[in-house]
């Protein structure tokens, strides 16, 4: 087949070059196949373990939903913690760089060694941090124990084989990012969430047959519209206008400007806020099952998509607490990763180095603070939609009173479609970068 030059691969170019590029296909088979031994390990029991009598205590809570998440439902498994300690270890690391001086060195200033040392800094921490709910969800399940191991023996063993699952779907998390297609926690996430849509068709077949027909219609119709919504908001950018100086070339005439566009997209930190926010989360719901404090069980209630308001003839259940809640974190998350994806400062000061301006605007300081201006109006605007977005199945559910996507939906919605859309990208850009590798070979 013929490639085009000019225009990004089509569907038949891409499948082509996964077929016969070498490299490519090297990678989609290695990220393949270790999401594949992602879903394999979740299913590895932990020993002594009543699996049965734990899944069903734990069916139908927002424990559950959440551990979907990142488990992809199999919270018996030695791979129970997932990805969670990584994530959790990121978003401490990453608030760390803000705040300490030394690690915004390493980040900034100390080049490809400096992220290395961040990136093993962080590991240290996501196993420090891994061991700690390891040995809290490994006293929680105590009380599951089959006989075979008890008592301290029981919390020991576990301890470990948790803390060991979670370092190895770490471990092959860095390895799809380093030798695979996409991001590597990202699809992890996305394998898992993937794993539980069946159980999401089965609940929705069987509120069809209970005659619940007009709101599955309804619940669906707004579904297709959010992932509708979300690819247009993902591809989403500005294009600012920027002009390149005439260049003299020895006695030749001066070159003329050029003129381009800087895109900057409306959501910089992609489905990084929505995962973060998830994980937030899960924090109370998780210490309040494995603690039983009525404070934590209190909050994990407020905190809860459906939340049955206490007291005489009441009876109702909200979720403002949760939606509330859910849309700040998102939305404080969508402005801090903006902050660390792209940095206005060193952006004007790229664009000065290479003779670039914005037309009407100063170089130096004054296109900093312009670009910072464009970022945080394009921030807020893109936190409020995947805020906005999460919320919208609770409001759903509260019309129609179908739970197909109350709840953590919204969240799996908005990874599954961003982390597709981030990884086709990636894939495609594999693919240009074999057809030019075949045009200097030609």
């Amino acid at each position: 087949m013929t490639l085009s030059q000019g225009r990004a691969p089509t569907t038949g170019e891409t499948l082509t070059q996964i077929v016969t590029a070498p490299d490519l296909r090297r990678r989609v088979l290695i990220t393949l196949g270790l999401l594949l031994l992602i879903r394999v390990g979740a299913y590895i029991w932990i020993p002594g373990l009543d699996v049965s009598q734990l899944q069903n205590q734990l069916s139908g809570g927002q424990l559950i939903g959440l551990l979907s998440i990142f488990t992809g439902g199999a919270p018996g498994g030695v791979f129970s913690l997932g990805i969670l300690p990584f994530i959790n270890a990121s978003i401490i690391m990453q608030l760390l760089t803000a705040a300490l001086p030394t690690l915004e060195t390493l980040q900034k200033d100390e080049g490809e060694a400096g992220r290395r040392k961040l990136a093993q800094i962080t590991r240290y921490v996501a196993l420090g941090w891994g061991s700690l709910q390891a040995v809290i969800f490994s006293l929680y399940l105590r009380g599951f124990a089959n006989g075979d191991l008890e008592g301290a023996l029981f919390v020991v063993s576990t301890s470990l084989a948790l803390t060991t699952g979670a370092m190895v779907v770490m471990w092959i998390s860095e390895i799809i990012t380093e030798k695979g297609i996409g991001n590597g926690a990202s699809l992890v996430i996305f394998i898992n969430i993937t794993a539980s849509l069946p159980n999401t068709l089965q609940n929705i077949i069987r509120e069809a047959q209970a005659g619940k027909i007009f709101p599955i219609v309804v619940t669906v119709a707004v579904a297709l519209s959010m992932v509708v919504a979300i690819v247009a908001v993902q591809e989403g950018s500005r294009r600012i206008p920027i002009v390149s100086a005439r260049r003299q070339i020895g006695f030749m005439a001066a070159l003329p400007e050029r003129q381009s566009y800087l895109p900057l997209k409306l959501i910089s930190g992609g489905v990084m806020p929505i995962i973060f926010a998830s994980a937030m989360l899960f924090l109370p719901a998780t210490l309040a099952n494995f603690t039983n404090n009525p404070a934590l069980v209190s909050l994990a209630n407020w905190l809860s998509p459906t939340y049955t308001v206490p007291g005489p003839g009441l009876g109702w259940t909200t979720g403002w607490g949760y939606g509330l809640t859910y849309f700040f974190l998102i939305f404080g998350f969508s402005f801090f990763y903006a902050s660390l994806v792209v940095n206005p400062t060193d952006m004007a000061l790229n664009l000065k180095r290479q003779g670039v301006a914005i037309p009407g605007i100063r170089p130096g300081s004054a296109t900093a603070e312009y670009l910072s201006g464009v970022i945080n109006r394009l921030t807020l605007i893109g936190g409020s939609f995947l805020g906005l977005i999460a919320i919208i199945p609770n409001l759903v559910y509260s019309l129609t009173g179908t739970g197909v996507l109350q709840g953590l939906g919204a969240t799996s919605l908005l990874i599954l479609v961003g982390v597709a859309i981030e990884t086709a990208k990636q894939l495609q850009t594999n693919v240009i970068s074999q057809r030019y590798e075949g045009m200097v070979r030609q």
